[in-house]
């Protein structure tokens, strides 16, 4: 799940949207795509408003909220599950680097798997949030896309940057 896009979707919602609601594949791509997730939900796909209707009691965007989180929970346990050892768990862009209150519920009931935030830690935004005592590092790390982008670009090509 995420801004605009559906997230994990049952093979057979896109058949039934085909021959039991009459939709052409464009439409049905156009649905899951840019009209699903957080937008779906509560009519906002950036995080950052979905916060702001939800601290003024808005209800579609508080069980947008938790879902998302609900979600991002999942995929960290279901991660942990097969992997030998965890020795962080990290966020990071927009929302990870931004959101101490989605940071705290996404990590909330995972202490049996080794995970414990600081609250102060996560509300100051500190690089490492979790407590002292933690098996699992929790991790903000800041991110720049535009950089990392361009850096892969003069690799690739081999050309240098005109300055």
């Amino acid at each position: 799940m995420m801004g605009t896009r559906s997230g994990d979707v049952d093979p057979a919602v896109p058949l039934f949207m085909v021959l039991e609601l009459g939709m052409d594949p464009s439409g049905i791509y156009k649905l899951l795509n840019g009209e699903s997730g957080l937008k779906g939900i509560c009519g906002q796909n950036d995080m950052r408003e979905v916060l702001r209707l939800k601290s003024r009691g808005d209800r579609m965007a508080e069980f947008a909220f938790r879902m998302y989180c609900y979600r991002v929970k999942k995929y960290i346990g279901a991660y942990m599950a097969v992997l030998s050892s965890v020795d962080a768990l990290v966020f990071t862009a927009g929302i990870g680097e931004n959101s101490p209150e989605l940071r705290w519920h996404v990590c909330e009931g995972l202490e049996k798997l080794g995970v414990r935030i600081d609250s102060g830690r996560n509300n100051r935004n500190e690089r490492e949030i979790s407590c002292p005592d933690s098996p699992v590092r929790v991790l903000v790390i800041r991110t720049n896309e535009e950089l990392m982008i361009a850096r892969e670009t003069v690799r690739v090509t081999g050309l240098r940057p005109v300055l």
